[in-house]
């Protein structure tokens, strides 16, 4: 997992014009950006990625479809698209990513980590099948489709959401919410 340049930011959410290495932004406690990107199929399933076992934050839990940190100088968008043709080797347009919002997630994953992140949130239909998917063995060790009824029970279940990367009820009502009404549920 190869460190990279990323733009740094202030509380508040405004670019500072400081570029650093994520590792340094991570050891700081820095704020910075990241994307997520939520794929859901037009049954009411969405798409989770099982993060690999040597990430240095959450390993081996379940996450948001592709995610990553947005490179120095790159848009959101960019990153994005960049990022989902890394992880799962999809490509798509930027017509197809649906921009829902932006969440700050402050948290300590691990004793030497500060992760402040403004989430760059996305959603997109995903109209291939799961088994055309290439993945990124470094970042993303399995995917699987999960009713989206079935995740928000698990994250309500105070033990089986452990398997999940905590970002919080908040977040993950927002990003459900929101797949629910594209779907019109």
């Amino acid at each position: 997992m190869a460190d990279e340049l990323i733009d740094i930011m202030n509380r508040d959410g405004k670019l500072t014009g400081q570029v650093r290495l994520k590792s340094e932004a991570h050891r700081l406690g820095l704020y910075h950006m990241s994307i997520h990107i939520w794929f859901y199929t037009s049954n009411g399933q969405v798409l989770l990625q099982k993060r690999a076992k040597d990430k240095d934050t959450f390993p081996s839990l379940w996450d948001v479809s592709v995610a990553g940190h947005i490179g120095a100088g790159e848009t959101a968008q960019d990153s994005a698209l960049r990022e989902i043709k890394e992880e799962i080797g999809l490509s798509i347009r930027e017509s197809d990513l649906y921009f829902i919002g932006v969440h700050l997630a402050e948290k300590q994953p691990a004793p030497s980590i500060l992760d402040n992140e403004f989430h760059y949130i996305f959603l997109s239909e995903l109209k291939v099948s799961t088994e055309n998917l290439v993945l990124q063995k470094e970042e993303v060790s399995e995917i699987k489709l999960v009713p989206i009824t079935l995740l928000r029970n698990d994250l309500k279940d105070v033990d089986i959401k452990k398997i999940y990367v905590p970002h919080g009820s908040k977040y993950y009502n927002f990003v459900t919410s929101k797949i629910n009404k594209k779907l019109k549920f």
